[in-house]
Formats: C-alpha cells, structure tokens, sequence
C-alpha cells in the first residue's frame, strides 16, 4: 500500500505543505471516519510507545518483555516445586535461556532488518523494538540441553513442562510489547478482530486512520490464551513428564504459521517468513517430544541396566548358575566340624578329661 499524501508515516497529522483546500479536506474526511456510523468493525487501536509516570518514561516494549520474563520465570519455578525441583535450580536455567534466547532474537532480527539499521548500536537498541522469536527459541533448544546435562531423564522433561508453561505465559505478556509500538502489521480487512487504526506512530507502516488492519500480534495473544488454559489443565491432571512441552510446541507451530499468512512488512523467503520455517521444524519436534513421553520407561530402564543379561532371560529372572541364597559355599566346614588340629579326647588323660553332668542316662530314666 502506497503511503497516502495526507498522512504521514503512521502519524495521522496533515503535512505541513498542504494548501488551505488540502487542509480543510483532511479536516472534513477525518470527521467522517470519526463518525461511529462509517466507522469499520474492528478493536479500537492507538499506539503507545512510550508511557509517562511523571519525570520517567518507560518504553513499552521493553517493559511489556521485562515483565513477561519475570512473571514466566516465577511461574516456572513454582510450577517445578512441586516435582521435587528447587527453585533456584529453576530460575538458573530459566535467566541462562532467557539471555541466550534475548541475543539470539535481537542478533537474527537483526540480521533480517539490516535496513532498518541506522548504526551498529542499533543492533543492541532492544528499546526500540525488534525481536525474532524464531532466533530466541532456536538459540534456547540449543543451549538447554547443555545446560541440563547433568539432569536425570524425568527431571528434564519436568523441567522443559514448566519452562514450557512460563514461556507461553510470558509470551503472551511480552506481545503486547508489540503491539505497543505496532509491529506484526497486515493489511485492511474487515476482520471484527482487527486492528481498528486511531493513530500514533507505528514501527511498521504507513498506516490510514480509521482503517481496520490485521495485527498478527493481536491474534495470537487471542489464542494463546486457550493454548495456557490446556497446558494448565494438563498440569492439574497429572500429564506424563513431557505432554504439556509436546502440546504446546504443536499448537505454537501449527497457529503460529497461520497468524503469520497475514504479516505484509517482513521479509519474505520462498513466500514464508522466518517465524514460519521455525514453525516447519517445531510440529515434527513436538511429535517426537510426544512419542518420546509416552515411550515406556521400563524399555528404557531394562536397555540400560541389564546389558550384560542374557538374550532369553526374563526380566528380573535370576540367572542359571546363581546358588541358592542359603546355600553354603563349597568350601565350607559344617557348622559342627572340629578343628583338623584338634586331639580327641579319649587320647587326653583322665584327669584333664572335663566331666559333664549329663544328667541320668536315658536307660535310668526308662526304669524309673
């Protein structure tokens, strides 16, 4: 769309080189559009870029991120204790992924908006806007399993659930840090979810006011909110240690390519975003963190602790030539052997022999 010469960028302010007729026109069709009668359906928008709290401003894009990080964090860690993981084991791994997934978003938006740089510090301005998902979440598969190396299997599943669970919840706060400042933009539609423009200024444009535009961040704050309620429910259910990662990577990458279908300001590869390639890649992921979480573990277990277990041997069987647990060793004198050194008695002399009271003789007590 071709920006319209009454508006400038994103702005909705007339030009200051208009004549007297253009300004009294701009005046007349922005009544118009002001009308609630002729206005299009759609969610009332205005950006906010910046919000004011006295002398501070705060920019919201990196508030609305900050904010997602911390409440992800601090629900993933609780979430966890309850499966025998302490928090600060938690929220170690938790702040290792989030900074290694930070610079990984920041460096491939980067990478795919080089115009947009104006100087090299702007590869760090994360303020102003301008984060891949894609590039956090391939950057953070990547190091979680070294950083959980040490983890027993179960304990990493557990583990992945809950980061899992924050990551969805935090995802959700931090994308209103987009559309704070009017990223994920589409074209017009008459959507009755739609972004019904106001005015501001917009990373992403030029945009006419009083039209309705498609907000792919609009949307999946839409229905990332059902995606949070499932994973929760499974939570409370008691779901095998890796069900709710496995969910949650299916519906991210199936509903994320969709929303994505709409974007008209990124760049584009063989007709797909670069959110949309991760996509591809994170389905068949889950479908093996599913297979993976329903793969008994016993079969697991029985490969690694019986390799030396003979192929027709029954599990828990004991093997061929195992003796008996009360049998005595080969070797072994019975409990009533003499010692070989040992004299008899008999060859003692009769003093030394010791003499027992055996009490009457058995022959004795049949005649009494």
């Amino acid at each position: 769309m071709g920006q319209d010469p009454l508006l400038a960028r994103g702005g909705g302010e007339p030009s200051a080189a208009l004549s007297v007729g253009g300004r009294r026109a701009y005046s007349v069709r922005m009544s118009l559009l002001a009308s609630p009668s002729l206005l299009a359906t759609g969610i009332p928008y205005h950006s906010f870029p910046i919000i004011s709290l006295g002398p501070l401003n705060l920019r919201t894009f990196g508030l609305f991120v900050a904010v997602g990080i911390l409440i992800g964090i601090s629900v993933a860690s609780r979430r966890n204790e309850r499966f025998g993981i302490p928090r600060r084991d938690t929220e170690r791994v938790g702040f290792i992924l989030v900074v290694s997934g930070l610079v990984g978003a920041r460096l491939l938006w980067a990478a795919t908006h080089v115009h947009e740089l104006g100087s090299p510090l702007d590869v760090i301005a994360v303020w102003k806007g301008g984060l891949q998902f894609s590039g956090g979440l391939i950057t953070a598969v990547l190091i979680a399993p070294i950083v959980t190396r040490s983890w027993q299997r179960t304990q990493r599943w557990s583990l992945l659930d809950g980061a899992i669970f924050g990551l969805a919840i935090g995802q959700c706060i931090g994308r209103f840090g987009c559309i704070s400042v009017g990223e994920h933009l589409g074209g017009p539609t008459d959507f009755f979810l739609g972004m019904h423009y106001l005015g501001g200024i917009t990373v992403e444009g030029p945009l006419v006011i009083g039209e309705t535009y498609n907000n792919a961040a609009i949307y999946e704050v839409l229905w990332l909110i059902p995606v949070i309620a499932v994973l929760w429910w499974l939570d409370r259910r008691g779901a095998r240690p890796g069900v709710m990662s496995a969910v949650f990577l299916i519906s991210y990458g199936v509903l994320r390519f969709l929303t994505d279908i709409v974007r008209t300001h990124d760049e584009r590869v063989l007709g797909l975003t670069g959110a949309q390639y991760m996509c591809l890649v994170l389905v068949p992921f889950g479908l093996w963190v599913l297979w993976t979480a329903f793969r008994p573990v016993e079969v697991l277990e029985f490969d690694a602790e019986s390799v030396d277990a003979e192929p027709d041997q029954p599990v828990g069987a004991e093997p061929a030539d195992a003796e008996p647990a009360d049998a005595e060793p080969a070797d072994a004198e019975p409990a009533d052997a003499k010692p070989a050194d040992a004299k008899p008695v008999e060859d003692q002399p009769v003093e030394d022999q010791p003499v027992e009271d055996q009490g009457p003789s058995s022959e004795s007590a049949n005649q009494t």
